[in-house]
């Protein structure tokens, strides 16, 4: 921009609009956020509602989606924001910090539990079809993160609950259907129950332009690379700092082992019954008992940024 421009805009004005629509840019995308992702806006109202197609696996890969557990909580420390290493299947600290804080039976441990949980995201290549709060987002492929609720509507029209009901692939170009995505808010959280699937449709009518959306995927194993997590030890050295508790962790660390704890395992609750009972896969797991349902149901599906904004204001 030349000088001569520069006072022209502020002549206008139109600098002042400018910057305002990039501060409101980047408070809807948390600011600095991966331009890749899509994400769904309410209006005026309290609403909103967009029309998405969840697009087949990217070249190369096996599936169309792919789930990533994290932690993010505040302690004496500072914040505890991170990817659990459960993701890949390996031990996380916080899991088993948190298996040891439910299985003491103290209602107050169980509540720091409740606090510090895994949030279990998916990410999922989309097309989008119709963004009226947005629409130079029609027509381009963008990166969707979404919760268990919107994983399980998938799931149910995969697997329908009726024998009247067809399964459909959502992930499927010709034979798939649109996501009729509508957002409100119920007790402060995003909900997205009123959200369906079309009736089963052909995104386009042309193979190529299909190919060519085929070919702008995004990678979905990128995001369960090794580069994504960090070591067992450097978490666990973040986890104590955050905590508080540097020395007493170290010291318990040296106590207790793993492998002792995992050898009286059918004989206590398990991370995934207690607190992630929203991995219906997870076939290793046991019944859990009912009443520890409500440690995963609220704010599951809470929007990331929205999620993430209230633990800043906390």
């Amino acid at each position: 921009m030349s000088f001569k421009d520069l006072k022209k805009q502020s002549s206008l004005g139109s600098l002042t609009s400018k910057l305002v629509k990039e501060v409101e840019k980047q408070n809807n995308t948390g600011g600095g956020a991966d331009d890749r992702l899509w994400k769904p806006e309410m209006d005026k109202t309290g609403n909103g509602y967009a029309v998405i197609r969840f697009l087949p696996a990217p070249e190369g890969e096996d599936l169309p989606w792919v789930k990533l557990f994290s932690h993010a909580f505040q302690g004496p420390g500072g914040w505890y924001i991170e990817n659990s290493l459960t993701t890949i299947g390996g031990k996380d600290p916080v899991g088993e910090l948190n298996r040891e804080l439910w299985n003491s039976g103290s209602e107050a441990n169980k509540e720091i539990v409740r606090k510090q949980k895994r949030k279990l995201s998916f990410y999922a290549n989309i097309y989008v079809v119709q963004d009226k709060a947005n629409p130079q987002n029609e027509g381009k492929v963008f990166l969707y993160k979404f919760g268990k609720k919107i994983f399980d509507k998938i799931m149910e029209a995969m697997q329908p609950e009726f024998e009247d009901e067809t399964p459909i692939n959502p992930f499927d170009f010709w034979q798939g259907a649109n996501f009729k995505l509508k957002l409100k808010k119920v007790a402060g959280y995003w909900n997205y129950d009123s959200s369906e699937f079309d009736r089963p449709s052909a995104l386009l009518d042309d193979d190529d332009a299909l190919e060519g959306i085929w070919k702008q995927q995004h990678s979905l194993t990128a995001f369960t690379a090794d580069d994504q997590f960090k070591s067992y030890d450097d978490l666990k050295k973040r986890l104590d700092y955050v905590l508080g508790n540097k020395a007493q962790a170290r010291q318990e660390a040296q106590e207790t082992e793993y492998d002792n704890y995992a050898t009286q395992e059918t004989k206590r609750v398990s991370e995934e019954e207690v607190m992630q009972k929203l991995e219906d896969s997870y076939k290793a797991s046991k019944s859990a008992p009912e009443s520890t349902s409500s440690v995963d149901d609220a704010g599951e599906d809470e929007d990331p940024m929205k999620y993430f904004s209230r633990l800043a204001d906390s």
